[in-house]
């Protein structure tokens, strides 16, 4: 009967060290983690080792359960999956252990919020563009250029090549290439 516990940040800039912290605190033999979006289950390889590894009378361990899953189908697929194995859920930060009708009761509880939470996100998210839009001041077409359009197709103009104009410019050349069909567009 071991307890595993799992860390997840969503983004490269976020550190999952305070929930390594917690999870050793709480027991846990082995911690994986990982630094992937919790919206779905796909990609997410520590995850998914963890749930391979885990035999009947382990425990996994989350300091939240949004960290294991924001979506109702995706938790109720993997506590679906934990139980079948005879696996028990646990969560540092909220009173949830599968092994208990109030500790599932709870879970459920959870899951729906943190699928409304990231529907509001979303929500807010897609305001925010149309506000923008309205306001011309989202194109939609990702960052500004950049690089000067018109110094590419003037070194052009003075007969350097794609690969000469990238190096004076220390841009690649596909870059040079895309400057130059979007002047001439």
């Amino acid at each position: 009967m071991a307890v595993y516990g799992y860390a997840r940040v969503s983004t490269t800039d976020q550190d999952v060290t305070l929930q390594e912290v917690a999870l050793r605190a709480a027991g846990c033999e082995v911690i994986r983690s990982e630094k992937r979006s919790g919206t779905s289950t796909e990609g997410r390889t520590e995850l998914q080792t963890l749930m391979e590894f885990a035999r009947k009378g382990d425990t996994i361990v989350v300091t939240r359960i949004d960290r294991l899953a924001r979506s109702i189908a995706d938790l109720a697929s993997l506590v679906r999956d934990m139980e079948a194995k005879g696996v028990t859920l646990r969560a540092t930060e909220q009173p949830i252990d599968t092994s208990t009708a109030a500790g599932r009761c709870f879970l459920q509880m959870l899951g729906v919020f943190a699928e409304f939470e990231t529907n509001l996100r979303r929500e807010r998210q897609m305001e925010g563009i149309a506000k923008a839009k309205a306001a011309g001041v989202y194109a939609g077409k990702g960052r500004p250029a950049s690089i000067s359009t018109e110094r590419v197709r003037e070194l052009r103009d003075r007969g350097l090549g794609p690969s000469a104009i990238a190096k004076e410019l220390r841009i690649s050349r596909m870059s040079v290439h895309r400057a130059l069909n979007l002047k001439e567009a």
